[in-house]
This record gives C-alpha cells, structure tokens and sequence, in this order.
C-alpha cells in the first residue's frame, strides 16, 4: 500500500517542483538573452573550467552531468559546430577527450558574470542565509540518500 502524501507534504513537494522549474526556465531565458548560451551550454563549458588543460574524459562529463551517451554526444557536436569545444583522444588512446577551446572560454567568462547576477538576484538575495544554510544541508542529504540506493 503506498504510503500517499499528507496536505504538508504535498505542498511541499509540489511547491519544490514549481520553484525548481520556474526558476530553471526563468534563469535559462536569461542566460539566452545575456549570452547567447542555453543552460546545457554552460553546464558543460564550466565543467570544463576548472581541471587541468581544461580537458575531460567524455565519459567522465557525461558522468559529472548525468547524461547519457547520446545526448552529451549530440549536444557536443552543436557546441564543436560553434568553436565551444573540441574532442581529441585521451592521451591513453582509450577514447575521447573534450577540450575547452579559446571561444569557449571566452564564451563562459563572459557569461559567468551576468549569469551569477541573475542567480544572486532570483534566488540567494530572496533567501535568507539561515534558509539558505538548511537548504544546504537539504540537499546534501537528500544527496547521500540517493546515492546510497544506487550503490
């Protein structure tokens, strides 16, 4: 028998969902409007910011992104069409590397500013920093919950 929600729990989940989505879309119009990056873009750009010679394993973005093969591969041939990214081989041979280029870093550090403005405007302004800390540990934990059913 399926344990249903209760009145608080249902506004809860269903408020989270609402919030979640509204405001991915609401950032993702901005992030278009100021850049001309969708949200994917930027997600897989900066990623690929911080490791060493800006590079990663294929499999490894698509694992720090949680996409599957088909998509990261799709959506990578848009971002190489536009001079975002490349691929080369791993230096082990074993399969593909994706590498920032010049314009797509370019690209994220011109983005970057406005998009952490519109985040700090839609979302950390309006929280206060004691929400903000629990919804931290939230997070962390459903987190650990999830990963300890996959494991």
């Amino acid at each position: 028998m399926p344990r249903w929600l209760d009145d608080e729990e249902q506004h809860a989940w269903l408020a989270y969902r609402h919030m979640t989505r509204q405001l991915e879309a609401h950032l993702a119009r901005r992030l278009s409007g100021d850049s001309g990056l969708s949200m994917q873009d930027y997600d897989v750009l900066s990623a690929l910011t911080d490791p060493p010679e800006r590079r990663l394993c294929l499999k490894d973005l698509g694992n720090h992104l949680l996409w599957s093969p088909s998509r990261l591969s799709h959506h990578l041939d848009r971002m190489q069409r536009r001079g975002l990214v490349s691929r080369v081989e791993c230096p082990d041979g074993r399969g593909n590397d994706v590498v920032l280029t010049a314009r797509g870093l370019d690209a994220i550090v011109a983005a970057a500013p406005t998009h952490v403005a519109a985040v700090r405007a839609a979302f950390i302004d309006v929280v206060s920093p004691e929400d903000l800390a629990v919804l931290g540990r939230l997070s962390t934990t459903v987190l650990a919950g999830l990963r300890s059913r996959s494991g």
